[in-house]
Formats: C-alpha cells, structure tokens, sequence
C-alpha cells in the first residue's frame, strides 16, 4: 500500500521530480511551497510542470502552523525546502539562516509531535568544501585549503606544504566536512539536526548529499541556481557562458532524474537510516568542458569565455564516490550527461530564460566577494 508522502519545497526543480517518481510507485504525494519569486517568478502560481495528482499547499516551512497542516496524515517527509546559493549566501546572511536553519528546527518539532515513519533531508557537496586529494607519495589529504595569495597569482590548484600540486580524488562520506560558505553551513545544520533529531526521537532519518544537479523544470533566470542553467541562459540569450579561474575545475553533475530515484531509493531501503550518502553521476568533468559540451548541444557555435577570476568560498575540485549509495540504496546513475543536456535544452525551448548573471557577479564584486 503507498504512502502518504509529504515534500517541502515540493514544488521546485527537485521536489517536482521526486513527486513524479512517488506517484509513479503508488504513493501520494503533498507539497509544502512558498513559490519564491527568485524561483517560480513574480506571479508566484501552481508551476505547470506539477503534477495534477499532487495536492499542493503554498505556505513557508518557517510557518508553524502551515507545517502542522501539512504533516496531517503524513507517513515520510522529504525536507527539500532551502534557499540555494553560495554566493548569495554570503551577503544574504540572515534570509539563507532563517529559511535553512530555522525553517528545518520548526519542521522538526513539528515531527517530535508526530513522528512519521521516514525523514530524508537534502543536503548539499557544499559541506566538503574542497574535495578529498592525493599528495604525490598516496597520502590522503582531507583539509586543503587555497590562500588568496595563490588565487590572486592566479594558482589554481591546491598544494601541499612543499608547493607541489595535489592530485583530486573522489569524495566519500568520511572526509571531514570544511565548510567555506554561509551556504554550506546551513546546509550541514540541516543534515545534522535531522540526523541528530531522528536518532533521539526514532524517527529514521537519511541524509542525501546532492552533488550538481540539473536537468528539466531548473530555473534558467534565477543566477544563483546550478551552473549548468546559468550557463543554458547565457547561451540562450546568444551569449558565452563565463567561467571562473581556468575552467578546469572538476565537478560532478547528476541528473535530476537520478537525483529523484536515489531519493525514491532512500525511502524504500532499510539499511540507509542513520546515514549521509552522496547523490552523484560518480564522473568528473571539467567546467569548460561542459560548457563546450552545452555550445554543441544547444546549436549556438558561441565559445565559453574563461574569466581568471574566481569568488570567495569558491572550491577548486569536488566529485562524488557513490560507492555508499551503490551498496546502502543500490543506486545506479543511469542518465549520461550529453543525455542530460539534450533533454534539457528541450525543456527550455519555448521558454523563457532571462541571463541574470551580469548583475548577480556585479553584486558579489560590489561587496568585494571578487577575487
């Protein structure tokens, strides 16, 4: 018999997916959605993308008493509700704060009321930082950091105390977290309350670390989404993509669809409670790569442009090792990233998407956030 499955921030790019993915296996689905403008855009109505079947209720996780209704005859929560963005996180202090940290202690005294049989958080790569490295005799080097001396000199790439270069390795869950953004910091808040939260009150709880996710239905007009929409923007509006440093920095980019089937996965398993796992594709590309890959695919002959410059709290390499997710959830990727990118430059076809980027790197240089 399905479930009564209730996902904040339901109606976003992620929440949407996960609730096609609920549906398709039986369950019902409820969405607890403030339609942020940022996000869904001024008129702030029901995203046509959202299925017909899920019952949606527009209200803010910070509101006791819309969370309470929401949670009426729940048996799992999905917590996706966030504000997303590092660098706006870091002169939007108070709003990533309210709405991440205060948002997700409000839904979970909401749950100590009434405890539901599942609670999967989403948390983000963010929390690593800099992802996990090699020194050159196969040390492994968990806490690397990047001065602004280097940056400014235009070094990249992380080095150890000899000033040889690092070389980067997946990232499994045992690195230590190393938090360089007011974004990331909210975000583990997230993962360990709820992990924390469910362990005393034996609520099982999961906590999913999503790598860069993209696909249909992300909002290619809000500059502080994933990379690959502001990319998908610039090109629409015939213009390169802009990339930071050299663009050689390595990233791991899932599909959103992936990203709601490990979700789905969560649910069901008996052995992922209690656990952080990494939602990843588990393959490296380069940025400038992709951004290459995106000009193909998008049919507009426009090059990337490589900038040299970088913003505070910037990481140079972070890929996943989904090894934990294979064995905890049996989760397989199953969408390439040409695939990916095909499927949604026909998503945007039609659609608005208008490039923002100018004025969201003119903030962050306005508040010296610019390297």
């Amino acid at each position: 018999m399905g479930k009564h499955v209730l996902i904040t921030g339901g109606g976003g790019f992620i929440g949407s997916h996960l609730a096609d993915e609920l549906l398709r296996r039986g369950h019902r689905v409820r969405a607890l959605d403030n339609l942020s403008p940022q996000v869904h855009g001024n008129a702030r109505q029901r995203p046509e993308y959202l299925d017909p079947e899920v019952e949606l209720v527009v209200g803010d996780v910070r509101d006791r008493e819309a969370v309470s209704r929401a949670l009426s005859g729940i048996d799992a929560v999905f917590h996706l509700a966030a504000a997303v963005g590092v660098g706006q996180s870091m002169y939007e202090l108070d709003m990533y704060s309210d709405v991440n940290t205060r948002g997700t202690a409000v839904l979970l005294e909401e749950l100590i009321k009434r405890p539901v049989e599942r609670l999967i958080v989403a948390s983000s790569m963010s929390i690593y930082g800099e992802g996990l490295y090699s020194g050159a005799d196969g040390t492994t080097c968990e806490r690397v950091t990047r001065s602004v001396e280097d940056l400014k000199r235009g070094e990249w790439e992380a080095l150890d105390n000899a000033g040889t270069r690092l070389t980067p390795v997946p990232t499994p869950e045992s690195k230590t977290p190393a938090l360089s953004s007011v974004y990331a910091l909210t975000k583990y808040g997230q993962e360990m309350m709820c992990l924390m939260t469910g362990k005393a009150y034996s609520i099982p709880t999961v906590a999913l670390r999503f790598f860069n996710a993209y696909g249909e239905r992300q909002s290619a007009s809000n500059p502080y989404t994933g990379v690959l929409a502001i990319f998908a923007a610039r090109l629409l509006n015939g213009k390169p993509p802009l990339i930071y440093e050299d663009g050689m920095q390595m990233r791991d980019f899932v599909s959103v669809k992936d990203v709601a089937r490990a979700c789905m996965l969560a649910l069901e398993s008996p052995s992922a409670p209690g656990n952080a796992i990494n939602v990843g594709s588990g393959r490296r590309y380069a940025v400038i790569e992709v951004a290459g890959l995106m000009s193909r695919v998008f049919e507009t002959g426009i090059s990337p442009e490589v900038t040299g410059k970088c913003r505070v709290g910037d990481i140079r390499h972070c890929f996943a090792d989904i090894t934990l997710a294979k064995k905890s959830l049996g989760y397989e990727p199953e969408v390439t990233l040409e695939d990916g990118l095909i499927e949604l430059r026909s998503w945007l076809d039609g659609r608005p998407a208008f490039d923002r980027f100018a004025e969201a790197s003119a903030e962050l240089a306005y508040r010296g956030l610019t390297l």
